[in-house]
């Protein structure tokens, strides 16, 4: 049989569906569109996004970038079929990081991988980019949507998050040289666990039995749903005190957890003091620990454990930031201090 007396192949026999593709973006344009701000220049479809500093207003901008994903937390997505929220722990992973530099974030960019494109679950994960870059304050500027036969199971797929954020360069976090001992470290709560600790949740939650939609032990709601609970967007609390020069440093309590992420912010002379009865852990945590017989210290360094972000703050600061914190609706909590290495 000659080439010609075989049957004609397209993209499409190959599994990619260009069309579905096009209908996605006209889809999720509106969305994209909700989160723009003054710098945002053009929309989507480009080869690359634009964004305008001087239309901010900046005077001195330092630009920070950060990349992040979601982990195994999206392994739930698949098994639950809840899609919506996944896209809000992408942005926060990225957002949260930028704001310990100090930065404000900008503007965002996705990337979305799968081995066949469902546009409804697409459209459901880049609702919640959307919405997670409404919280962060950031505009949703571009991303990249791959159909990759083969390289991803049914019904499976992968999120990558792209973030830039500016601040000033006065404002530039954290501040190694003002760091005392006796600086108060200041925490406010997560939302669970954010997304970190998930291939350690998946193991605990496959030891008990438990299935997805059964009610959670520590929450009213079905188990899979309240463990896809997502991650908190801090700019509104955090953005206030960088800005009026209230804190020296700030941690986002990602993987690794207290332990290993508030040194990030320390100077090698200072190591942080916690207290860990200073603060309400969250029944999430009790059952995770309970159910998987996990060791204390292995819970502090995988788990947030209840505290989503740490401010380092003078001591005639500390009232004053705890005030500005209250203002915006947080509850924050006196967890520690630091003292000399």
């Amino acid at each position: 049989m000659t080439s010609k007396d075989k049957p004609s192949l397209s993209y499409k026999d190959a599994g990619v569906d260009i069309e579905a593709g096009e209908r996605l973006v006209d889809a999720i344009s509106p969305l994209a569109k909700a989160t723009r701000r003054a710098g945002v220049m053009g929309g989507l479809g480009g080869f690359g996004a634009l964004f305008d500093l001087k239309k901010e207003n900046w005077k001195d901008p330092i630009l920070v970038s950060g990349t992040d994903g979601v982990g195994t937390k999206l392994m739930l997505a698949f098994e639950t079929g809840i899609h919506n929220t996944v896209g809000i722990d992408l942005v926060a992973m990225c957002a949260n990081d930028v704001l310990a530099q100090g930065a404000e974030p900008l503007f965002f960019l996705d990337y979305f991988a799968c081995g066949k494109l469902d546009p409804g679950i697409a459209e459901a994960v880049i609702s919640g980019i959307a919405e997670g870059c409404r919280q962060a304050g950031c505009a949703l500027v571009g991303g990249e949507t791959a159909e990759m036969p083969g390289m991803y199971p049914p019904g499976h797929y992968d999120l990558a998050g792209f973030v830039v954020g500016a601040v000033e360069r006065e404002n530039v976090l954290p501040r190694f040289a003002e760091m005392k001992a006796g600086d108060v470290l200041i925490g406010i709560a997560s939302s669970g666990p954010h997304s970190n600790g998930y291939s350690l949740i998946r193991r605990i939650v496959e030891r008990t039995g438990l299935k997805w939609d059964a009610t959670a032990p520590f929450s009213n709601k079905p188990l899979g749903e309240a463990l896809l609970t997502p991650t908190r967007l801090y700019s509104h609390a955090a953005l206030p005190l960088i800005r009026n020069e209230r804190i020296k440093g700030l941690a986002h309590i990602t993987g690794g957890g207290l332990t290993e992420n508030v040194p990030r912010m320390l100077p090698d002379d200072l190591t942080a003091r916690f207290d860990r009865a200073s603060w309400l852990l969250p029944d999430i945590f009790r059952w995770l620990q309970e159910e998987g017989n996990v060791a204390e210290d292995e819970m502090h360094r995988t788990f947030n454990m209840g505290i989503g972000l740490v401010f380092a703050v003078s001591p005639d600061q500390a009232e004053r930031a705890i005030a500005d914190l209250q203002a915006v609706g947080e509850n924050p909590v006196v967890i520690g201090d630091l003292v000399p290495a």
